[in-house]
């Protein structure tokens, strides 16, 4: 008699387990702009939840994120070229988000938190092992984390597919360094170790080009042109080789067009961009420049242009295969060797990120 009651208790047991309904899974929201903002709108007119993306302008070279607590912000740069800038929304008093340099220690596509009752937590990229991450998050406008750093979805999924572990994160406030570290402009190259901005002196005023292949002898080459600051800069394997005086001829503005090396040899000739039957340049994807992509550059752009001719010859000495160059009005900024930040410990606890 006993042992068919413990039997009917198992089975009703049994069928209530099976009767009870599923423990909801929380859906994954949205956040934030679900396209770029066209790459040349002033990185100033961000607002809460934009960002712009030109991942596909620069596709090798080593990678830095800055990230401005104070300017709720943050910028990626690949190869000394920016290719990422978005809002984010750190920590909030009582659970700040910490200072220093990082390095993605663990990613996770899918992550959900064990602290916060499950919840998403998409595109999650570690920095510390005590409860700091990257991921797409909540963006009101001002910092409402438990510490991590909130991006925009669509921004969060970008940057997770080109990242990789040990890819440097700066975390900076004006409190811990200098405002050109902060507040990263739009050409402000800055070192993939600390994210401390390179220190290259200007051009003398005697000086018409500097040339210095060595400080860098091989790696993914990207050249930058300014018209608002009529300079040229070539960027090899994010470290820069050279930097020379450039005239642009007329006043209209030229945007931010991002031109690659498709094929062809390098072929020296009086102008920058040379005759396409012998190299083959093309647009590559731009926010706001999505209609040349795949195209041929302009030639009347390239008329434009007028760069010294030994300053020429001795790019195309270093140009390969899937070269980058940038066409851009804006200005490059001024820079400084910035403070030291400490560097975060990586040794894995037994915690959770929140």
């Amino acid at each position: 008699m006993r042992r068919h009651a413990c039997q009917s208790l198992r089975w009703l047991l049994t069928l209530g387990l099976v009767l009870l309904p599923p423990v909801p899974v929380l859906a994954v929201p949205f956040w934030g702009a679900h396209e770029s903002l066209p790459a040349d709108t002033p990185l100033s007119q961000l607002k809460h939840g934009e960002f712009i993306w030109l991942g596909d302008a620069v596709q090798a070279g080593p990678m830095v994120m800055v990230v401005s607590l104070t300017e709720q912000r943050a910028y990626v740069y690949r190869n000394g070229i920016l290719i990422g800038a978005t809002t984010v929304s750190t920590g909030r008093p009582g659970h700040v988000t910490p200072t220093g340099v990082f390095t993605i220690l663990q990613k996770d596509k899918d992550h959900r938190s064990t602290i916060y009752d499950s919840a998403p937590m998409p595109y999650m990229e570690r920095l510390t092992w005590g409860g700091v991450a990257l991921h797409a998050g909540g963006l009101p406008g001002y910092p409402e984390s438990h510490g991590c750093i909130h991006l925009p979805s669509e921004f969060a999924r970008r940057l997770y597919e080109i990242t990789s572990t040990g890819m440097t994160v700066v975390i900076a406030s004006d409190a811990t360094a200098p405002q050109e570290v902060s507040h990263p402009g739009f050409l402000a190259p800055v070192s993939t170790g600390t994210g401390a901005p390179l220190q290259r002196q200007r051009l003398q005023e005697s000086e018409t080009l500097r040339w210095e292949p060595e400080l860098s002898a091989d790696g993914p080459v990207s050249v930058v042109l300014s018209r608002t600051s009529g300079r040229v800069i070539v960027y090899r394997n994010g470290i820069e080789i050279g930097r020379a005086r450039v005239i642009f001829r007329g006043s209209e503005p030229i945007g931010t067009r991002a031109l690659i090396l498709a094929e062809g040899p390098a072929v020296v000739s009086p102008q920058y961009l040379p005759d396409p039957a012998r190299q083959h340049w093309i647009h590559v994807g731009v926010a706001g420049q999505s209609d040349e992509t795949g195209t041929e550059p302009d030639p009347t752009i390239a008329s434009r242009i007028e760069i010294p001719d030994v300053f020429v010859r001795a790019v195309y000495d270093v140009l390969t295969i899937g070269t980058t160059v940038l066409v851009t009005d804006e200005a490059v900024t001024t820079t400084s060797s910035g403070e030291k930040l400490d560097v975060i410990n990586a040794d894995p606890p037994d915690t959770d990120i929140q």
